[in-house]
């Protein structure tokens, strides 16, 4: 198990009241045994005990902040893409809700805190009817008015509200960590909607400049055809070829029209403008600098702001616990009133004050195992909420290494696909001279045109796969990672 520090980064401009924090230790199963065990002897604690995740020792490589995190995309050398990603961060719906998550859970802290404190009441009452005089036989009007203070308090002996508050900062927390994990994972599926949109351009470029040779070749077998120096067969096959190539190259348009829709959507911006702004390096492939990881994977469980997330879930369970353990037990309060009445009667104001003081207390005698079977709900959130982080845990360590290996196994091949690009372009340019001489066979050529064609086609999708096993390792290490120079 990975050992941390847990050092919360603020997301918003907002500071949020946080519980106090001691040195993490022990592993997380091992701190959620001895709450369990305790509470089973003895009253719940106060506050739930801190649960530990891992020794995190690294904040978010951004701090936090919107501004840092685009710069940090920025090292693409590529505006457009810092452009999109700053945008989407500012409109972006989806993250528009993860920071009203954050808004609501410090609502309910508020909440929670409000339990702990005494609670004061106004009334005020009148009352107006009519009384029969026993005796006179009239009735005799009356108006009875009252205004009273009401006091309550509830001691919180055995923690019970304590503990809510603590579940509730916790969820703020952990409300926070998700909206980091928001941001991050909306940036990195930007930046690939945007990689994958320049792709698309680029076999654009490339379909077009096919259609166009293709269309020379048809044109020129027409008139070999005409001169008697081709076969018939030839010309059928130029035609194919020729209409195979249009057609694919307005297929790949759809795609890229799809693409920009998509990060329209992501954006919250409309297609025109945002096509319009995307012109200026239409079909350019963003080109990472050299990025080192410093010791993948332990060390990037610090900076995941799911794990973070998961960690303060695991918390929030364990105050929860220690609530629903204080329930059980006898419940005190209390109560004081002061008042002021006054009786109008025939003719005659009778007017007094009262108060009151009474402490009370409460205990439930059966319930038919209400409270007992909330425990158990509540020992199995905690359960459910460590197995979460656990497996988030394994997953992130999965994540990175898969990245790693992608990102591995597309710079060898990226080698190897400039060289296949160079090997067929050479061949086509001799098979089309052999052509045109009449010395080769228009089979021969489109064979050899083909082959360099999926050679082309295989270099931009390497170098696509390139910069998307980048951005998987962005966002497995939890956004970002030191840049070397």
């Amino acid at each position: 198990m990975i050992h941390a520090t847990f050092r919360p980064v603020a997301p918003g401009p907002q500071p949020v009241r946080t519980p106090r924090r001691s040195a993490l230790a022990a592993p997380l199963l091992a701190c959620a045994a001895i709450v369990l065990a305790g509470c089973a002897v003895m009253p719940p604690p106060a506050r739930a005990p801190e649960l530990p995740a891992a020794e995190w020792s690294a904040p978010l490589p951004h701090e936090g902040s919107a501004q840092a995190l685009a710069d940090w995309w920025s090292r693409f050398d590529d505006p457009s893409l810092a452009q999109l990603i700053d945008l989407a961060q500012r409109e972006n719906p989806t993250l528009a809700q993860a920071g009203q998550r954050i808004v609501e859970a410090r609502a309910n802290v508020r909440v929670a805190g409000a339990a702990l404190a005494p609670t004061l009441q106004a009334n005020a009452r009148t009352t107006r009817g009519n009384t029969l005089m026993i005796g006179a036989g009239l009735p005799a009007a009356t108006t009875m008015s009252s205004a009273t203070l009401d006091a309550s308090w509830e001691l919180d002996l055995f923690g019970a509200a304590r503990n809510r508050e603590a579940a509730a900062l916790a969820r703020v927390e952990g409300s926070r960590w998700q909206w980091h994990d928001a941001r991050v994972s909306l940036a990195a599926e930007v930046a690939d909607a945007y990689v994958g949109l320049r792709m698309c351009e680029a076999l654009v470029d490339l379909f077009d400049a096919q259609a166009r040779s293709l269309a020379t070749t048809e044109s020129l077998t027409e008139r070999k055809t005409d001169a008697g120096f081709a076969a018939p067969a030839d010309l059928a096959l130029a035609r194919a070829s020729a209409a195979e190539a249009r057609s694919r190259a307005t297929a790949q348009r759809a795609d890229c029209e799809v693409a920009l829709g998509q990060l329209a959507m992501l954006t919250a911006q409309p297609a025109a403008p945002l096509r319009a702004s995307l012109a200026a390096r239409r079909a350019q492939l963003p080109e990472p600098r050299a990025f080192a990881v410093d010791a993948v994977p332990a060390r990037v469980l610090s900076q995941r702001p799911d794990l973070a997330a998961a960690e303060r879930a695991a918390l929030a369970a364990a105050a929860e616990v220690g609530a629903a353990q204080a329930d059980r037990f006898p419940r005190l309060a209390l109560t004081g009133s002061i008042g002021r009445s006054a009786l109008h009667f025939a003719g005659q104001t009778l007017t007094g004050s009262t108060w009151s003081f009474a402490p009370s207390l409460a205990a439930s005698l059966f319930d038919a195992g209400r409270r007992e079977a909330s425990v158990d709900a509540a020992r199995a959130r905690l359960a459910i909420a460590e197995a979460d982080w656990r497996a988030r845990a394994l997953g992130a360590v999965r994540e990175v290494e898969q990245a790693l290996v992608r990102l591995d196994a597309a710079d060898h091949r990226l080698d190897d696909a400039r060289r296949a690009v160079d090997g067929y372009r050479s061949f086509l340019d001799a098979a089309s001279a052999q052509w045109e001489v009449g010395a080769g066979s228009l089979l021969d050529l489109e064979q050899a045109r083909r082959n360099a064609q999926n050679a082309d086609v295989a270099l931009v999708q390497t170098r696509r796969e390139r910069v998307s096993a980048w951005l998987a390792l962005y966002k497995a290490v939890g956004g970002g990672w030191t840049v070397t120079q």
